[in-house]
């Protein structure tokens, strides 16, 4: 399809924090696809195949990571990039870069790691990733962090919209590479924030009834669910249950797209410029009101019926307590982080603190209970619940 004049366009590209001399031998690739690249190569996107998404330290492999739901989004996003005419490339690399701030355990462990820093200025996922992009992961010998481009940054501080610097690590950033927080982000963004949306509404529900926390007549309550549910059970009256279930997951999604692309469509005609999008003081790209309603619904129930579930809860807070008593096990003994972030500790606080929840926000639950196993001389219990 053909880009859109209102589309983030790579040769435009507003630039890297660090200047790059390229002599040609890494393949003619657009700025927006070398951003996609190095996310996929680095390391910090690899750990979130062992990052909860839901389900902590499940038992199966068919339960979504923060990888795998990742991946989901970014097919999504792309999907509604392409018919709308934007750059699938940017829109992608936001998708599959927007959850590598998670700390292991999800929630969870964010919750933990907030409280444990407090009063060295909290710790917010969001703010983590850009930290991690920017900061962390930093392969290359130039310069710190992925370098990544302006226009992929921007996105993935504001993607639900302007924001204010209201954590100690996004204002750090923004005041090194000004990513303009009072304005809107392009459409890209605003897309791959609604793919997040769509993909986790509907894939939760998928792992909810796998592991037994959803029934499907408690699905039923809900209008929406209950007519695609009924439109499944016409066209495959004979097909065995789990797939009709399957199918129900799909078809959902495909509405939601569809109404995505129509309800964007509705709201940029007449737009012919990505400043318009910028300037346009509201988000261009979403729902419908209808859809939006059904879906603020789907939500809810999700929170009554599956994340807040007692077992669920349960083992969050079991999960929380790995994270804290890490956390405090480094912070009174700092021998214990290895040695490569021992050697780089800084001495003063806040430095010190926020360096060591940067340790702990890198691991997977795997590498988190073991390191707690070692500290402590037992496996934490209580972290499977399913």
């Amino acid at each position: 399809m053909k880009r859109a004049s209102f589309a983030a366009d790579p040769a435009r590209s507003r630039g890297r924090e660090f200047p790059e001399n390229r002599d040609g031998t890494r393949g003619p690739r657009s700025e927006f696809q070398r951003d996609r690249d190095r996310i996929i190569h680095s390391i910090a996107f690899r750990r979130l195949r062992s990052k909860t998404q839901v389900f902590i330290a499940p038992d199966g492999d068919h339960y979504r990571t923060r990888l795998t739901h990742s991946l989901e989004v970014a097919q999504i996003g792309r999907v509604i990039a392409r018919a709308l005419g934007l750059d699938e490339d940017l829109t992608e690399a936001l998708c599959l870069a927007h959850d590598i701030g998670h700390p292991p355990f999800g929630h969870a462990g964010e919750k933990a790691l907030s409280h444990a820093t407090l009063r060295h200025g909290g710790f917010d996922h969001n703010a983590q990733t850009l930290r991690t992009l920017m900061r962390l992961e930093s392969p290359y010998c130039g310069h710190p962090g992925l370098n990544l481009t302006w226009d992929l940054l921007e996105g993935l501080a504001k993607h639900n919209g302007p924001k204010p610097a209201d954590n100690w690590a996004l204002e750090e950033l923004d005041a090194e590479f000004d990513l303009e927080l009072d304005r809107w982000p392009s459409l890209e963004a605003q897309v791959a924030a609604v793919a997040d949306d769509i993909a986790y509404d509907n894939h939760d529900i998928d792992d909810g009834l796998r592991a037994g926390f959803l029934e499907l007549e408690q699905l039923l309550a809900l209008d929406f669910v209950a007519d695609q549910w009924r439109m499944v059970e016409r066209r495959f009256p004979d097909a065995p249950h789990d797939r009709k279930l399957r199918e129900l997951i799909r078809g959902q999604i495909g509405i939601m797209v569809n109404d995505v692309i129509e309800h964007t469509q509705s709201q940029i005609e007449g737009i012919v410029a990505l400043e318009e999008i910028r300037g346009a003081g509201k988000n261009l790209s979403g729902f419908s009101s209808g859809m939006a309603a059904q879906e603020r619904s789907l939500k809810r129930f999700m929170y009554d019926n599956l994340y807040y579930h007692p077992e669920q809860l349960a083992t969050a807070e079991n999960a929380r307590d790995v994270v804290a008593r890490l956390y405090a096990a480094y912070e009174q003994e700092e021998g214990l982080l290895n040695q490569d972030w021992h050697e780089a500790l800084p001495e003063g606080e806040p430095a010190r603190s926020r360096h060591i929840a940067d340790f702990i926000a890198g691991m997977t639950d795997r590498f988190a209970i073991d390191q707690y196993a070692r500290i402590y001389g037992r496996r934490p219990e209580g972290l499977s619940n399913v």
